[in-house]
Formats: C-alpha cells, structure tokens, sequence
C-alpha cells in the first residue's frame, strides 16, 4: 500500500510540473532611466537586508560554538 502512495505522489508531481508552465517575463521599457524614474532592477535597498543576515548568521554561529564548547568542557571533565 505504501509503494501504491509513493507511485501516486510521484505521478501527481509529474503532472503538476507540465501544467503549470510560467509566463515569458515582460519586455523592458524603452530607454534609459531618467531623473524622476526609479533606477533599472528596482529601488530596494539591499543594505539593511544583508546586515541582518550577517547578524542572524554570526549569532547562529555563536551559539553553536558555545554549545559545542560546553560539550568538550564536559567531557574532559568526565
């Protein structure tokens, strides 16, 4: 009965990737941007976004460092 499900799921995952086809992206306007256009590939910054990403990243690093030191401290303790 298993092998009956994984078959079925396999199947509906085929046939949901050759329905669901994606458009073609939009032409790009005409010309360069001007003064009062937003610059080509949008206007969000990406500073503030990167910042909190290298902080999650060395806060996620610190923990698991400092879990993996209390382990070692313990067993050379043992």
């Amino acid at each position: 009965m298993k092998k009956l499900k994984k078959i079925f799921l396999i199947i509906i995952f085929m046939i949901s990737t050759v329905i669901t086809f994606a458009d073609d992206p939009p032409n790009p306007p005409v010309g360069g941007p001007s003064g009062e256009d937003p610059p080509l590939g949008g206007g969000a910054p990406i500073g503030g976004g990167l910042f909190i990403l290298l902080g999650l990243g060395a806060a996620y690093g610190g923990i698991k460092g400092y879990k993996f030191y209390q382990k070692k401290k313990e067993s050379l303790l043992d």
